[in-house]
């Protein structure tokens, strides 16, 4: 038995010894691990529960060559809360959490009271230090909440957490888009946004955050550690007004003729700055919309425009002057068997000048004159091109320039058929800018310049990088061509294709180019052929200031040649950039039949208005006359005099200049039906002024 109870008492001693051994070795593993390598262990939990985290800065802001924004950084905010910070007690939270509800429900519209109130009791029962309450909150809006009850006990006491993010808006919305362009992430860059993308983004800044469940950064601090470095800003050369006028121009055109396409742009002659680019092209929903920049990227034939640089080879190389002819046939020659080129002209125009086969676009002509002096030595024309610097990208300051093509002699594609139609502007690729950089130079007195979007980089109104005129040749072409060019460019709009371009106020040189493109690989007989419409020059033509190119992309209205498609858009740029720019007027010449004492004539109007006009100068009038119809005048003493402008007799008024108000009070009281065209002040009148009046006359009047 003692045996026994004494083999029972070891054991349990043995257990018991055991079981302290193995409570020591505990207790020496705790010590060491809290001790020993206890800082390692705690740069180790840290390590994954803690992270410095970039801080994103606010991208610099671009604007317009007269300063407007063309586009900023606009901050917004990420709200989350914590209603377990020490100083919002269960007492202050039941007290508050009904008037916050209605607070967060009229400020942000999306809950109803009730529905932020068992939203924001559900943060508090769950115990959530970092529930997120709200997305895309704006500067204005995050003001309003710091006012909140709860939220106004303070930075750290309110439980209200901030992370500030950044959102890209265009205050002009879609006003040269595709131009400003966009840096979004996994998306490739296009426009300023990427190519200026290094001066944009500025550095970033570091937030020390903690990582929390459900694998979500809270920010530790209030404070960023290192506060981002925003961005530099751009200064571009777009001038607002005038994009407007070409986007609504070009847009308008478009939809008259139902186009696939168009773009235009406009340049200032000495400096290469482009003023106004547009591109829009029709998107499903039928209306259209940037979504490609054409005028820098889409390389086509360039169909008659390329005229220009044909001749600039040939006159350059002393082969032709303008006075030379060209026997043009009856509009038809045959380069090979089967395959015609025509002029647009039936029945062709006979022997014509050099001169006036290029005003009047002839394909035949100018084909006729290229392959004479070149046939025997193609590579001659080529690389008088090339001598011109045509056919060569020019390194634009945005991404994405379309590739020209200038074929070779050693080409695969070379044929018997490639110089003449080469000539007239097929089987060779340029794009829009690439060709209205040509015409620019011979603008510009044979110095080509590379066309420019940006001026400056600016930190805070501080220079910091400036882009100068970058001349591409001093001189391409001798004096004499280049003034032979101009004579050629003159001539289109005075006597050839462009004749709806005319203008009384100031004169357009330039040229028209209306190029068949095929639909596909097909062919222009198998695959059927789209048209591309476009027109590029300069003006005004005597002192040329700027240069401008405008393409439509397949008209579908029956209508396709240039001067009607795309001419009316060039002349609406050029007419907004003449009546704004004061520069390019001619000065005003005194007249000699003027007397400072005299009395200058002011049109027809209403004795109301016009005393309180003179009551605003200071010149007060005695009212003379019931009649609302008057003249008014004023002498060299500042004395003013309203006449009676009788509408008794029956001859018709002289309308001209007047607004269509006191217009149609002129006509109709003397009996006149008044038709109007147009909007403005009257133009013409289709009645002479003086003649007699008939009952039931009608006279049509044109505004503008």
């Amino acid at each position: 038995m003692k045996e026994t109870k004494k083999d029972i008492l070891w054991r349990v001693y043995l257990v018991y010894i055991f079981i302290c051994l193995f409570g020591i070795a505990i207790i020496a593993q705790v010590c060491r691990l809290q001790f020993a390598e206890g800082k390692y262990w705690r740069e180790k939990a840290d390590s994954l529960t803690l992270a410095y985290k970039k801080i994103e800065p606010a991208r610099g802001n671009i604007y317009s060559s007269e300063g407007s924004l063309l586009a900023t950084s606009v901050p917004i905010y990420n709200v989350h809360v914590d209603f377990f910070s020490d100083a919002i007690t269960k007492e202050i939270f039941n007290r508050n959490v009904d008037s916050l509800s209605y607070c967060l429900a009229t400020l942000f519209g999306n809950k109803s009271k009730e529905e932020y109130k068992r939203f924001l009791k559900e943060f508090r029962n769950d115990g959530d230090r970092y529930a997120l309450l709200q997305r895309n909150v704006t500067f204005n809006q995050l003001k309003k909440l710091r006012q909140f009850p709860i939220f106004r006990l303070g930075r750290y006491r309110g439980g209200l957490i901030v992370e500030q993010k950044s959102r890209r808006e265009r205050p002009f919305q879609l006003l040269a888009a595709r131009t400003i362009g966009y840096n979004i992430p996994n998306v490739t860059p296009v426009g300023l946004e990427g190519s200026f993308d290094k001066y944009l983004k500025g550095v970033n800044g570091i937030r020390l955050m903690q990582k929390i469940s459900g694998n979500v950064w809270k920010p530790l601090n209030d404070e960023n550690e290192v506060d981002p470095k925003e961005g530099n800003d751009v200064i571009t050369t777009i001038d607002v007004n005038i994009q407007d006028v070409a986007e609504y121009s070009l847009r308008t055109q478009l939809k008259v003729h139902n186009a696939e396409a168009g773009c235009a742009v406009l340049m200032e002659v000495a400096t290469g700055e482009v003023r106004a680019i547009a591109n829009l092209r029709l998107g499903a929903d039928r209306e259209y919309h940037e979504d490609f920049n054409s005028c820098i990227g889409q390389s086509t034939e360039p169909g008659s425009t390329f005229k220009l640089p044909s001749l600039l080879a040939a006159m350059e190389d002393g082969y032709v002057d303008l006075d030379d002819s060209v026997d043009t046939q009856k509009g038809v020659v045959y380069w090979t068997a089967g395959r015609p080129m025509k002029d647009s002209h039936d029945g062709g125009y006979g022997r014509i000048s050099v001169k006036h086969a290029f005003e009047v676009s002839s394909n035949v002509g100018i084909s006729k004159i290229i392959n004479k002096y070149y046939s025997k030595n193609p590579q001659a024309y080529i690389d008088r091109l090339r001598k011109m610097h045509i056919g060569e990208p020019l390194g634009l300051q945005i991404e994405g320039e379309g590739l020209p093509v200038i074929k070779n002699i050693q080409n695969k594609s070379w044929s018997k058929t490639t110089l003449p139609y080469m000539s007239i502007g097929y089987e060779c690729k340029l794009t829009p800018l690439q060709i209205l950089t040509i015409y620019n130079m011979v603008a510009n007195n044979g110095t080509m310049v590379k066309p420019r979007f940006v001026k400056e980089v600016r930190q805070k109104g501080q220079l910091v990088k400036v882009y100068p005129v970058e001349v591409i040749a001093d001189s391409v072409c001798s004096p004499a061509t280049i003034k032979k060019a101009k004579q050629l460019l003159e001539g289109v709009v005075q006597n050839g294709t462009a004749t709806n371009l005319k203008h009384s106020e100031y004169q357009i040189a330039g040229k028209t180019g209306t190029a068949r493109i095929a639909n596909n690989n097909s062919g222009y007989e198998n695959g059927g052929v789209k048209y591309q419409a476009s027109f590029v020059g300069y003006f005004p033509a005597d002192n040329p200031k700027y240069s401008c190119m405008v393409v439509v992309y397949a008209p579908s209205n029956d209508v396709y040649y240039a001067a009607q498609v795309a001419g009316p858009i060039f002349k609406e740029i050029a007419d907004k950039v003449y009546a704004t720019n004061m520069e390019m007027h001619q000065e005003l010449q005194k007249d000699s039949s003027y007397s400072e004492h005299s009395s200058p004539l002011f049109k027809p109007g209403f004795v109301r208005q016009a005393n309180k006009v003179f009551a605003r100068l200071n010149m007060p009038q005695k009212e003379i006359i019931n009649e609302s119809e008057v003249k008014v005048g004023l002498n060299g003493e500042k004395k003013s005099k309203l006449k009676q402008e009788s509408t008794e007799n029956k001859l018709v008024p002289n309308v001209m200049g007047m607004g269509l108000r006191d217009a149609i009070y002129l006509l109709e009281n003397r009996g006149i039906q008044v038709t109007v065209v147009g909007r403005g002040t009257v133009l013409k009148q289709s009645l002479d002024a003086g003649t007699q009046i008939y009952k039931g006359q009608q006279i049509i009047i044109e505004l503008g």
